[in-house]
């Protein structure tokens, strides 16, 4: 998998970007709470598993906390383990085989299937990540099974925001903190408009295409990092 390599103060700053805004366990996003928040030390790495299915997994990466994902919950946040060292990730009480990252990156772990859950695709959040901590960051992923290419754009006109992404694949881009409508699109075939919230900058926010080619739906969630405890 490849990996961005970035200046020490830049990595730092990425490093503490992804957080969430809801729940007490987990770091509150936005360039002003970076300022506040524990870092992790050089060489950590952050990954998260994506459920693209209809029925919920429930999910644990090393020793982090279990979660559901179910219905828009379609990303746990990411946990923080060593670069280059082992660990497994459970899926519905099944462990998954040990798996490693390289270090200073980001990834998303999408389930496999109802039947093997735990086994793993990886994808490289780190690739295209946005770099500018005054704008927000995207990122869309195609999850939509038999979707060849995924599209995202702005409604009503339908704008393009994100070009086509293959299935299974990501792409990400930095924007102003502005409210939006999206729309997302596979072969011609729109999903249901989705209310883009007000994001702050250095906040980070996915949006997953999932259901089918033939009626796709398109699912937003705001990034989150699981507490650093030093």
């Amino acid at each position: 998998m490849k990996h961005r390599h970035f200046h020490p103060a830049l990595r730092g700053l990425l490093l503490a970007s992804l957080a969430a805004a809801s729940a007490p366990a987990l770091h509150a996003e936005g360039a002003f709470a970076q300022l506040y928040a524990a870092r992790p030390p050089a060489g950590s790495s952050f990954v998260r598993v994506l459920n693209a299915g209809a029925k919920p997994l429930q999910v644990q990466i090393a020793q982090g906390p279990r979660q559901t994902l179910s219905g828009d919950t379609v990303a746990s946040s990411y946990a923080i383990v060593k670069g280059d060292s082992e660990f497994t990730v459970t899926i519905n009480g099944k462990a998954s085989a040990p798996m490693k990252v390289p270090p200073d990156t980001f990834a998303s772990l999408l389930a496999a299937g109802e039947q093997d859950a735990a086994r793993l695709a990886v994808i490289d959040d780190s690739a295209g990540a946005p770099q500018d901590a005054l704008k927000a960051g995207l990122r869309f992923y195609n999850l939509s099974s038999g979707c060849a290419q995924g599209a995202v754009g702005i409604a009503p006109a339908g704008t393009p925001l994100f070009a086509p992404v293959a299935h299974g694949g990501s792409a990400a881009r930095a924007i102003n903190p502005v409210k939006a409508t999206l729309v997302g699109s596979c072969a011609g075939v729109s999903t249901e408009a989705l209310a883009l919230p007000a994001l702050q900058p250095g906040e980070h926010y996915s949006l997953f295409l999932t259901g089918s080619a033939a009626r796709p739906v398109l699912r937003g969630q705001r990034s989150a990092t699981d507490n650093y405890k030093p």
